[in-house]
């Protein structure tokens, strides 16, 4: 089984094609912004993908983020071992996440003051994590999403929605 990075690389690959555009093409029509080797090294996996440079991308090919996601969950037909989604929603404790010093905290920190603009929300001392997001952050940790919710879990980052 590929690498989670590689799953997205190949998704990456898959969206870009499918745009008909080569390497070349995405380097010259962002003007400059995704080089041509860069993009090339995100596609095979040898590169994790950051969560700003995933969503300009994203904006670059005209789809949502989570449409250069690999789909997680298992097709009818596909093996027993294929991933699965998690099932519920996410809570992030905020004040525990502001006292974590770990470099996935730091991203996750990151990506949740994105999420907070995005939703006007600034109030709250948790914030739910929807299950699309769930899977933007495990691609730019280069972790599965079950791998991820664990390493949140073991971080004392994790509170069950609802």
């Amino acid at each position: 089984m590929a690498s989670y990075a590689e799953q997205v690389g190949e998704r990456l690959r898959d969206v870009r094609v499918q745009r008909g555009l080569s390497l070349h093409d995405v380097e010259v029509g962002s003007e400059g912004e995704f080089k041509a080797s860069v993009l090339g090294a995100y596609e095979r996996g040898e590169r994790s993908i950051s969560v700003n440079r995933l969503q300009r991308l994203a904006i670059f090919y005209e789809v949502r983020v989570d449409g250069l996601l690999p789909r997680i969950g298992r097709a009818p037909g596909s093996p027993a071992g294929a991933m699965t989604p998690p099932d519920e929603e996410l809570c992030i404790d905020l004040q525990t996440l502001g006292h974590r010093e770990e470099p996935e905290a730091r991203t996750l920190e990151s990506f949740v003051a994105l999420l907070q603009v995005q939703r006007g929300d600034f109030a709250g001392k948790m914030l739910t994590i929807r299950r699309e997001d769930i899977r933007v952050l495990a691609a730019v940790l280069d972790h599965s999403p079950e791998e991820l919710l664990a390493r949140l879990s073991a971080l004392g980052l994790r509170r069950r929605a609802g």
